[in-house]
């Protein structure tokens, strides 16, 4: 893809210019950048440090014909078109690199993201950050990103189409399914953390114990023997009648030659389709003839050797979404059929005239499904006088599909009776979350005043017909899950404390061991396992990312305390969205973080204040008020600061109380819990465990203060992890 108005690289260009990977670190959480997962790749660009993009002739065009999105991207000028003035005026490889990831990434389907590209202390070697919604996807992203950027420099032919279309398939396969990601977007939208568990759609919503979990429009709430009920039609029909649900008459086929004399028994016309079968295969509807009837049985029976024959009911098929206890969404199906041009077959007619509809594809993506000619359309056709060689007349109309077509919002037409009644069915089966399919004239009157009836009710039913109608108003069908899973008022959250510092390790055992008094179900994270209550459940380090991330998995956690090496952040980032409480203790500005190239004091305060920054806003930071970091690191909380101290004379502290803060500090060798200049003496220094510094001891007491522990239980189990420890 070149242009030839556009100049070529320059002579002198050098022949071995390169941009190289030196190493890519996957920060899964929040982290030192941003709060979202990135990929943190170091990048070498070697010669090419001396070529700023407006010495070569062309490439600022080049890029923006391969890449006409990037007139979007406003870097720093923040303006559109930032980024291109950034490349005309001359910027580098790298933080090109940057933004050529980012924007392959949002032309293979995914949203914008977050970006940035930094130096390091090595001349050449760069940072270069961007956001990761799949790890898989961003590093083929990043691969492609650096060819893209290498051959636009040398005025090399790129295909930018293929590329995208590489990421577009890796993105279907690596990233979560439209139904899915709309219930994840929308416990977002309400603060709710989400997990996934496996690299298909099952994802926990919330912590330890305040967990749920869906599986695309599944939920621990879908009983299994609700959903067995639902694959068998038959005792479903059986289960809803009983109860008073209006359902068409059907019986069961087993061979050919019964299936006519059910039909005529019924009385034509006839709905053939299988038993346990779902998304419409396999499904005949307004069957009239012997011959059609019994073609149709054989082709169900493929599918499930019990067939189901039913009285046809008279209508447009509809499909009516049920969450809880409410009817959220539904949409009318329509038709589909093509018109005659007088020389194209009606394969062809198919072909040009619906499948080629942006709207209709075989992914998830589409709320439309593509029309095959297959037994259901022969059929059709054959009733019709066709075969789908034909070539019917310029203007004639042919049905090629009557079901399938499901994806015309009707929501606000439902009549309230209709509404009530499918929540019935779905409580009949037992369902949380149902998809009902129905068949009435106009979905506005009752379903009594016209004979319609409820012909299915399915678990797990798509949502992408309502989040993108063929027709109507999109439905926000993913916050209605996640409502019926989190009424208001309820978070998915268990408290979080998060350590940090060299003297972490002894003062989460404290925190943990101090809340376990009248809080049940306590884990802890630390360098010597993992620990439910006083229970060992894992030896060896569990520090960090992995042992925290355990716990908010194990659904029998109410409380999650846990270590956090700066080391581990800057090689996983953060397991956590937010926590209730971080404490920063024992900062030595002696400790190396030349691995990771954060050795200025100006990056070593962004590894200290990634904590502080996911504090919730009724959650607080602990830190110490002998600790030069601290006004900075406190004016960047969302909650409250409570400050330790071994001296109860700085003028930090007495600032903040007078500020109307809380603070733990020694006075006259005993333990002071003070508010706003209100203080009252815990207990003696001299009872404080012995295993522990006295910073360790007072910023443990500190946070299990801020999670709202009594003093007199604070003291109780002081007493207590005395006694345990001697």
């Amino acid at each position: 893809m070149q242009h030839s108005c556009i100049p070529n690289q320059p002579a002198d260009f050098p022949a071995d210019a390169d941009i190289r990977f030196l190493r890519i670190i996957s920060l899964q959480g929040p982290n030192i950048w941003t709060y979202r997962p990135v990929l943190e790749a170091w990048v070498d660009i070697g010669v090419l440090e001396d070529w700023p993009s407006h010495r070569i002739p062309g490439y600022a065009e080049r890029l923006a014909q391969w890449l006409p999105g990037l007139i979007e991207h406003h870097c720093s000028p923040g303006v559109r078109g930032g980024f291109l003035q950034r490349l005309h005026e001359g910027t580098w490889p790298a933080h090109i690199l940057e933004h050529v990831t980012l924007e392959l990434q949002a032309m293979a389907g995914m949203p914008a993201g977050f970006g940035r590209a930094r130096e390091m202390d090595e001349r050449g070697v760069y940072k270069v950050v961007v956001r990761a919604f799949h790890e898989d996807v961003t590093r083929r992203a990043l691969d492609l990103g650096r060819e893209l950027v290498l051959a636009a420099m040398r005025a090399a032919p790129f295909d930018v189409a293929a590329a995208v279309e590489e990421l577009t398939d890796l993105a279907e396969s690596f990233l979560l399914g439209p139904s899915t990601n709309s219930i994840v977007d929308a416990a977002d939208d309400r603060d709710i953390p989400a997990i996934r568990l496996t690299r298909g759609n099952l994802v926990q919503l919330g912590h330890g114990q305040a967990q749920r979990r869906i599986w695309t429009a599944e939920t621990d709430r879908t009983s299994a023997i609700a959903e067995t009920i639902s694959r068998d039609k038959a005792l479903t029909k059986e289960l809803l009648r009983q109860c008073g649900v209006p359902v068409p008459e059907g019986e069961l086929a087993h061979d050919t030659a019964t299936v006519w004399e059910l039909a005529q028994d019924i009385g034509l016309p006839v709905v053939i389709k299988p038993l346990s079968g779902n998304h419409g295969r396999a499904v005949f509807v307004n069957l009239m003839t012997r011959k059609e009837i019994e073609t149709a049985w054989a082709v169900a029976a493929e599918e499930d050797s019990d067939v189901l024959v039913e009285r046809h009911i008279s209508g447009q098929e509809h499909r009516l979404l049920v969450v809880g206890d409410r009817m959220v969404a539904a949409a009318r199906g329509e038709i589909a059929t093509v018109t005659g041009d007088g020389h194209s077959t009606i394969r062809q007619l198919i072909g040009s005239q619906i499948n080629t509809d942006p709207r209709r594809g075989d992914t998830e993506a589409h709320p439309l499904n593509q029309v095959h000619v297959d037994s259901a359309c022969r059929i059709e056709l054959e009733r019709q006088g066709f075969i789908a060689d034909d070539i019917p007349p310029a203007g004639r109309k042919v049905i090629v599909q009557r079901i399938g077509n499901v994806a015309i919002d009707v929501t606000d037409q439902v009549h309230p009776d209709t509404a009530e009644l499918v929540v019935l069915a779905a409580q009949v089966v037992g369902l949380d979350i149902a998809g009902i399919d129905l068949v009435a004239d106009d979905i506005s009157r009752p379903l009594h005043e016209q004979r319609g009836a409820i012909v299915e009710v399915n678990a797990g039913p798509g949502l992408l017909m309502h989040l993108k109608p063929a027709e109507g108003q999109p439905r926000p069908v993913g916050a209605a899950i996640v409502e019926h899973l989190f009424p208001q008022g309820r978070t998915g959250r268990i408290p979080i404390v998060a350590t940090a510092g060299s003297g972490r390790s002894g003062t989460a055992r404290l925190i943990a061991g101090l809340l376990q008094i009248g809080r049940k179900q306590v884990g802890l994270a630390s360098r010597q396992g993992l620990f439910l209550d006083q229970r060992q459940i894992e030896i060896g380090d569990a520090s960090g990312w992995q042992g925290m991330h355990k716990l908010l998995l194990n659904p029998g956690v109410s409380c999650a305390v846990g270590e956090t090496g700066f080391h581990d952040l800057l090689q996983h980032g953060l397991a956590f969205d937010r926590c209730q409480v971080a404490v920063l203790t024992d900062l030595h500005p002696q400790e190396d973080f030349s691995a990771y190239a954060m050795t200025t004091p100006e990056r070593r305060f962004m590894i200290y204040r990634t904590l502080i920054d996911v504090v919730l806003p009724h959650g607080a930071a602990v830190l110490d008020a002998a600790s030069p970091e601290t006004p900075q690191l406190m004016s960047l909380c969302d909650g409250e600061t409570i400050l330790f101290s071994a001296r109860h004379d700085q003028e930090a502290l007495h600032q903040h109380l007078h500020n109307a803060g809380r603070a733990v500090y020694v006075q006259d060798a005993a333990v002071m819990l003070d508010n706003a200049g209100q203080s009252t003496a815990l207990l003696a220094t001299a009872l404080l465990p012995h295993t522990l510094s006295l910073t360790q001891a007072l910023a443990g007491i500190a946070a299990v203060w801020a999670l709202g522990v009594e003093p007199e239980l604070i003291l109780a189990g002081l007493t207590a992890w005395n006694d345990n420890q001697g």
